[in-house]
């Protein structure tokens, strides 16, 4: 049997699989590791911490089939906007900083500071969390750490660099960054430059997600059991991954993902200078993993972190928080506001914080719980209605990724969006978006293939019901309560 491996580096997990040419999984691991935060708004992990995940996450997967299933290539995915700083052998100068993270709000100010027409065609909105702004706050506070290095690479592609020891870049994560020019599909190094980035530290970049970057090394292949020299794909960011895996092509097709963060989706046509909006944008516009696609995103640090929390705060477990969802609204419910670490789309204030409001006796631990789900999917429907041309409730909204499978939640969510929900069914979609492109990069599938192997099979798993108009209502006093805790502009 011809298989491929898939490799999807979250921020807080690994997942592995094992499968056919064609995405379809075999086996499947996940292995989880710490985010650590030495400081307050800090967002670290070691990459070593990661590779030890990765290769536990791989020999599970292929201990699970037999020999002749070894993989004959391997595709990746990853989270986005991180900084790795490492030597030429990969070495890594510091721990990884990561989307989280919050430190480079200052440096946002040298953004600031360029042109309009500059900052528009970087495609994304400023954000502290994104790989220039940390990359310049590195440059400037630990010059030992950024003069040590000779690359200064995405999560994912420092651990294809592992694989491969080939240091490279690729469209999808580098599109994000606030270092590429959306318009001439390249870094611009006169904007890292004026940042006081040093512009030989951002990587050569691969023609698209699905080229071949290099082969497995022979050393890197005895450690994990695979065999060596196999071709390895360039690889995807995880939300352009989980838009490949799911066949996410078509204009107007609206995804949403809830895993650490919210990510929603829509392709769109190439930009172009007439194209992009007159002002920043609160919208990402980013590669997608095929050969020449874009999309449009709405992105939130608001999602399961924030639920995590809540449920290691309230020392309750998955199916207890999920199942409060079930909970019928009152008015007088407390309000929660998610944003424990700030927000992007639409707010892009890293100083918003979480709360809990208008408690009184009478209300028990359901309804505290169920008011953090519900303070969440509001945060997402704020999200929602910032992605220009995707509020029409006559059109279905697609869920996929880990954090969308309770009933109760989907219910809740189909409810506070007032938008039908149809279930893709891959639950794991950027992982199998990652197998994919090592089957594309293997030559197992071509190009032409894709269309009909990443068809998705959707299932409508929710409806709005009544309760929408309460809902309605309960998200008027969220905005009340959001905009008396709001910081004032500085």
């Amino acid at each position: 049997m011809t298989t491929v491996l898939g490799i999807d580096l979250g921020t807080s997990s690994v997942k592995v699989v094992l499968a056919d040419p064609t995405g379809g999984v075999l086996a499947q691991s996940t292995k989880e590791y710490d985010v650590v935060r030495p400081h307050p708004g800090w967002a670290e992990t070691h990459p070593e911490t990661w590779w030890a995940a990765i290769r536990a996450g791989v020999v599970d997967v292929c201990r699970r089939q037999p020999a002749r299933s070894l993989p004959a290539g391997v595709g990746l995915a990853g989270q986005m906007n991180g900084v790795v700083l490492c030597e030429e052998s990969g070495v890594p100068t510091r721990p990884a900083v990561l989307w989280p993270d919050s430190r480079a709000e200052a440096q946002l100010s040298a953004y600031l500071s360029l042109p309009n027409e500059r900052v528009r065609r970087l495609g994304s909105p400023l954000s502290p969390g994104m790989a220039g702004p940390i990359l310049a706050w590195l440059a400037e506070q630990e010059p030992d750490a950024t003069g040590r290095a000779r690359h200064a690479v995405q999560p994912k592609d420092w651990m294809r660099g592992r694989l491969t020891g080939v240091f490279r870049g690729e469209p999808s994560d580098a599109s994000a960054t606030l270092l590429f020019d959306v318009v001439a599909r390249d870094w611009d190094r006169e904007v890292a430059t004026h940042l006081g980035i040093p512009s030989e530290l951002l990587p050569e970049l691969d023609p698209h997600s699905g080229t071949i970057a290099g082969q497995l090394l022979p050393v890197v292949a005895e450690e994990l059991g695979l065999p060596a020299g196999i071709p390895v794909a360039a690889g995807a960011g995880d939300t352009a991954a989980a838009a490949f895996g799911t066949g996410l092509v078509d204009v107007g097709d609206v995804q949403l993902t809830i895993g650490t963060g919210v990510q929603i989706v829509t392709p769109v046509a190439p930009p172009t200078e007439a194209t992009l909006p007159a002002q920043p944008s609160p919208i990402h516009l980013h590669r997608a993993a095929t050969e020449d696609g874009w999309y449009a995103m709405a992105a939130g640090l608001t999602g399961g972190a924030t639920l995590s929390w809540v449920k290691d705060v309230l020392n309750t477990t998955w199916d207890e928080l999920y199942a409060s969802a079930r909970h019928p609204p009152r008015l007088d419910d407390p309000i929660f506001v998610p944003h424990l670490v700030g927000e992007r789309t639409p707010h892009l204030d890293s100083r918003l914080r979480g709360s809990w409001s208008g408690l009184n006796a009478r209300h028990d631990r359901i309804t505290v719980l169920y008011s953090a789900l519900e303070g969440v999917a509001f945060a997402v429907r704020d999200g929602l209605d910032a992605l220009a041309g995707t509020s029409s409730a006559s059109h279905p909204l697609r869920l996929a990724g880990g954090g969308t499978t309770s009933p109760a939640w989907r219910q809740l969510l189909a409810d506070v969006l007032d938008r039908s929900l149809d279930a893709v069914a891959t639950p794991a979609a950027s992982v199998r978006g990652a197998a994919l492109l090592g089957s594309l990069a293997s030559g197992l599938i071509t190009a032409s293939d894709l269309a009909e192997v990443a068809r998705p099979t959707l299932m409508r798993v929710a409806d709005p019901t009544l309760r929408v108009d309460l809902l309605r209502e309960r998200r008027a006093a969220y905005h009340r309560v959001f905009s008396a805790l709001r910081p004032p502009n500085e």
